[in-house]
């Protein structure tokens, strides 16, 4: 499944991506990847959740593929075609919320993803809920994120109990 993923999110976003606005999304790509990586600092020895292998790839490559291939790319989509108008706004994040949970619900359902420590699809979902937004706000305003991304992610690791301190 993680292989159809990646090569579906390359196709897309050969396709859909914006390429001419590649360094206007640049930073906001970096962010998601950096973030992503943060999570599996944190979470080395305590995952809330992981990824699982297919045609013998070892997880922790599908773990950076989705880092440095999925996730940027999908940035690059997501940004690529962001609207204006509010109401077009809040629908458009909504289908980007839709895409990522159904991918998601159907990778544990087929046994590529598996949740622990208290993380389930509903965390997803208001994960994702909040990510989107977050996204476009580091587009907008980098520095707002990140200062919104370290409440968050202090907020997660004390609600999941993660270890943080090695």
């Amino acid at each position: 499944m993680h292989i159809l993923i990646i090569f579906l999110v390359v196709i897309a976003a050969w396709r859909c991506g914006d390429w001419s606005r590649f360094y206007q999304f640049h930073a906001t790509m970096l962010y998601i990847t950096a973030m992503n990586l943060l999570y599996f600092f944190f979470t080395t020895d305590y995952p809330i959740w992981s990824f699982h292998s297919d045609f013998g790839v070892p997880e922790h490559v599908l773990d950076l593929l989705h880092a440095f291939i999925v996730l940027p790319l999908t940035v690059m989509i997501f940004l690529s075609k962001f609207p204006d108008g509010r109401i077009h706004k809040v629908l458009y994040i909504g289908k980007w919320v839709l895409l990522y949970i159904i991918f998601e619900w159907a990778g544990q359902h087929l046994g590529a993803i598996e949740y622990a420590n208290g993380w389930s699809i509903g965390w997803s979902f208001l994960f994702v809920l909040v990510m989107f937004p977050i996204l476009r706000l580091h587009y907008a305003r980098p520095l707002a994120a990140y200062g919104l991304s370290i409440i968050i992610i202090a907020a997660l690791l004390s609600l999941f109990d993660v270890p943080w301190i090695h």
